[in-house]
């Protein structure tokens, strides 16, 4: 079709099949991400229900991806172990739900998972944000790991923040987020929220 950008159709069109591969585990009622332990429990009740709506294809998030793509590669080369999956079951009020992660990269010992790093973009980043550590705590307690490592990636810097451990009743996380009690999770999610203008939920201020 004339007027339309070659490679950007191209990258268009292998993020179209990548979500289309992904849309029937993301709408199985059964299964949790880690992600969704981190946000607005609503988040994915509209993922469930209306996925199309989740399907994004903007610049930040590509550059996000390519960025995540380059560092793992680099720490895969050093012998980290990378796009590391992680899966738990959980029991919760007689139905079992099936948690699911990808942890960016991790470094695995003899004595089992040492360290674990989230890489993540940004506009810019004055301290680690409470969504994202809690993320990478959620990996650690999973995993066992002693140390956690987030890295930032913006356009003026390239900053690590070290995580300490802390024992997450993901358990609790799951419960919350299955039942729909974490809506918002965090008071200023409502701002930046995709689904804000379609949410009974979304905070009287944030109008």
């Amino acid at each position: 079709m004339k007027g339309v950008p070659r490679i950007l159709a191209v990258v268009y069109r292998a993020k179209e099949r990548d979500f289309a591969e992904k849309l029937e585990e993301a709408t199985r009622e059964d299964i949790v991400y880690v992600t969704d332990l981190t946000s607005c429990s609503q988040k994915r009740v509209f993922r469930l229900s209306m996925p199309l709506l989740s399907f994004r294809f903007e610049p930040a998030m590509l550059l996000g991806e390519l960025v995540h793509r380059g560092l793992e590669a680099i720490l895969e080369e050093e012998g980290w172990a990378t796009e590391m999956e992680v899966v738990k079951r959980f029991e919760i009020d007689g139905e079992v739900y099936e948690l699911r992660g990808r942890v960016d990269a991790a470094l695995v010992t003899e004595d089992g998972v040492e360290e674990v790093v989230e890489i993540k973009t940004a506009r810019s980043v004055e301290k680690p944000l409470e969504h994202h550590v809690l993320q990478l705590q959620v990996y650690m307690t999973l995993l066992g790991a002693k140390r956690g490592t987030l890295v930032y990636v913006t356009p003026d810097r390239v900053v690590e923040y070290a995580v300490g451990p802390r024992e997450v009743d993901v358990e609790q996380l799951v419960r919350e987020t299955v039942h729909n009690l974490a809506r918002p999770r965090f008071d200023w999610e409502c701002r930046y929220c995709p689904y804000r203008r379609y949410c009974p939920y979304v905070r009287s201020q944030e109008h």
